[in-house]
């Protein structure tokens, strides 16, 4: 990714964080984070990874309330961008790396030995 996008995807990624908090009240979305924004080259479209915390059914009713409220964030978007000359089509995607480094700490934690205390009893 180049500069120019790298600096977009940022922005995106922060608008639609603040649009999600503040302008959504879809009661199927929970606690949301956007782990990484990715612009195409053109800047008309960005994917929209999110990590959703919660049960597999969770993030999935979490994923259709974002899917569901993408004209309202792309029309959010539209205003507070102007440096775009359109608003981004947005793709939102489940995230699974967060979880996936939980459950691999979890697994290691369940085979490693514990630590040392330090107290040299």
């Amino acid at each position: 990714m180049g500069y120019r996008q790298t600096q977009v995807a940022g922005q995106v990624r922060q608008e639609v964080m603040e649009i999600i908090q503040h302008d959504l009240k879809d009661p199927r979305i929970g606690f949301v984070s956007i782990t990484e924004v990715r612009m195409s080259p053109d800047f008309r479209s960005a994917r929209v990874m999110v990590s959703v915390l919660g049960t597999p059914d969770e993030q999935q009713a979490s994923l259709k309330g974002l899917i569901s409220a993408k004209g309202l964030i792309r029309h959010e978007l539209g205003r507070r961008l102007s440096n775009l000359k359109s608003s981004p089509e947005i793709h939102f995607e489940l995230d699974p790396s967060i979880e996936y480094s939980v459950h691999i700490s979890k697994r290691l934690r369940e085979v490693l030995p514990p630590p040392e205390d330090g107290s040299g009893g």
